[in-house]
């Protein structure tokens, strides 16, 4: 018989998934309600809006750190500064705003989709996932997390408890290609992190492509191609040989050929709007 849980504490939601590994957790409930469809009732479910503790959203000398239950409204409005920049861009493409009131951050990165709006922005900004078991505490790069489309790398009774973002000079963007300008689901999207000299080179960059590839996926040739380069040099710094590691698919949103295509040109975008700040 399917149950619906609502524990107080963390220790009691660790308690929960230990004893039974099939529960479902629900914080914005945004995906999983239309996941699930007509099985939801059938299906045990974690409901774990009730560990407020975890609706932080808290930037120190250690870097930002994003609870499990803020939501992309919250981040919004958080104060982080340009180096943060792409994660509130990202954010205002997730959905309406009704579903940004309600949709987490963190439940953006556990859906673990290929579209997901702010796993390019996470990634782009080297982002941690902090997660709680059993056993206590444990950290895992972003880019280990997710291990596929709709999977990610957690263990029996542990639940993802905040996403940690280094702290960071220069600025960042997000740039997304949909069907339409709002409410759409990308056909391709790249962030940029940059960090410039004294003389407005380009000493730092990080890029992050999605939806072309089952994750989300950092562009190191050409990162390291891009040190030095002026906001001149972009176009001719900026080329497909320098793209490696994708896996464009053709859907009903886009051909593999045209989002293969257009990522050299929201990569440039991105990367001049950073610079542009």
């Amino acid at each position: 018989m399917a149950q619906y849980l609502r524990p107080q504490t963390l220790d009691e939601a660790v308690s929960a998934l230990q004893a039974d590994p099939a529960l479902r957790i629900i914080a914005g409930g945004t995906d999983i309600y239309p996941y699930l469809g007509g099985d939801v009732q059938h299906t045990s479910l974690l409901d774990i809006t009730g560990l407020a503790a975890l609706r932080q959203i808290t930037l120190s000398d250690d870097g930002l750190r994003i609870g499990a239950l803020a939501t992309w409204t919250d981040l919004q409005a958080a104060d982080m500064g340009p180096a943060f920049a792409a994660l509130k861009e990202a954010g205002r493409e997730v959905g309406s705003p009704q579903i940004q009131n309600a949709a987490t951050v963190v439940g953006n990165v556990c859906n673990a989709s290929p579209a997901a709006d702010g796993m390019v922005a996470l990634m782009a900004l080297g982002a941690e996932v902090e997660i709680a078991g059993r056993d206590g505490q444990r950290r895992v790069p972003l880019s280990a997390f997710v291990t596929g489309v709709r999977r990610v790398a957690l263990t029996k009774g542990e639940i993802v408890t905040a996403l940690h973002v280094p702290p960071l000079a220069g600025t960042s963007a997000f740039v997304k290609l949909g069907a339409r300008k709002y409410l759409v689901i990308s056909i391709a999207m790249v962030a940029a992190h940059v960090v410039l000299d004294a003389s407005g080179r380009i000493a730092q960059a990080a890029i992050a492509v999605g939806s072309c590839a089952p994750v989300a996926q950092r562009l190191p040739k050409l990162e390291a191609a891009l040190v030095g380069v002026r906001p001149d040099g972009l176009v001719r710094a900026v080329y497909p040989e320098l793209i490696d590691g994708l896996a464009p698919i053709t859907d009903v949103r886009g051909e593999a050929a045209y989002r293969e295509a257009v990522v050299p040109v929201l990569v440039r975008r991105a990367l001049a709007r950073c610079m542009d700040r």
